[in-house]
């Protein structure tokens, strides 16, 4: 018996819908946890120290996953004025959020993105190397609304792209040992 063109065309494109519905809910879905609220913390760096402390929030929702150290995002309120907040924190002026899945509305990334452009919204340092090569970023909004994300640093980029490290860069070994 002769297995005919269709039946092994069908086949072939079952196996690769399911294939694409699995990497699709993988990515978009599997991946990422709800960070609790008990173990959510907003974090500034204070212009005098280079070590982060938590500032007032609430409303906190958050989303991370262990697969990738940029897939971090939070929303949250806070009572802290912007005038307040940059007299007192570092700001960060490479701020580019990265996009949340659809399913975490709260966190629009363009809307963000284009507010830090015109300056409706202010981004600070949350963290330097929370993990080698990768930054906390914090924007908050004069009413109070506060996105946070994390993003690759220029040793981050250094490190994934394999280009030199200047003096800056002292290493993932060097940064473990900091922490």
């Amino acid at each position: 018996m002769a297995v005919s063109g269709k039946v092994v065309g069908l086949g072939i494109v079952s196996v690769t819908t399911v294939f694409a519905v699995g990497v699709y809910y993988a990515q978009v879905y599997g991946y990422y946890d709800s960070v609790p609220v008990e173990q959510g913390s907003v974090e500034l760096t204070p212009l005098t120290t280079q070590a982060p402390e938590g500032i007032l929030f609430e409303n906190f929702q958050a989303i991370d996953a262990n697969s990738s150290p940029i897939r971090y995002r939070a929303c949250f309120t806070t009572s802290m004025s912007t005038a307040l907040l940059t007299e007192t924190y570092e700001t960060f002026g490479k701020a580019v959020p990265n996009n949340a899945p659809g399913w975490f509305d709260c966190f629009d990334a363009a809307q963000i993105g284009s507010d830090l452009e015109t300056g409706e919204a202010t981004a600070f340092l949350g963290q330097k190397n929370i993990q080698y090569g990768i930054d906390r970023v914090v924007a908050i909004y004069p009413d109070g609304r506060g996105f946070a994300w994390q993003q690759i640093n220029d040793c981050g980029d250094k490190l994934y792209d394999g280009s030199a490290k200047d003096e800056n860069c002292a290493g993932p070994d060097a940064a473990a040992q900091d922490q």
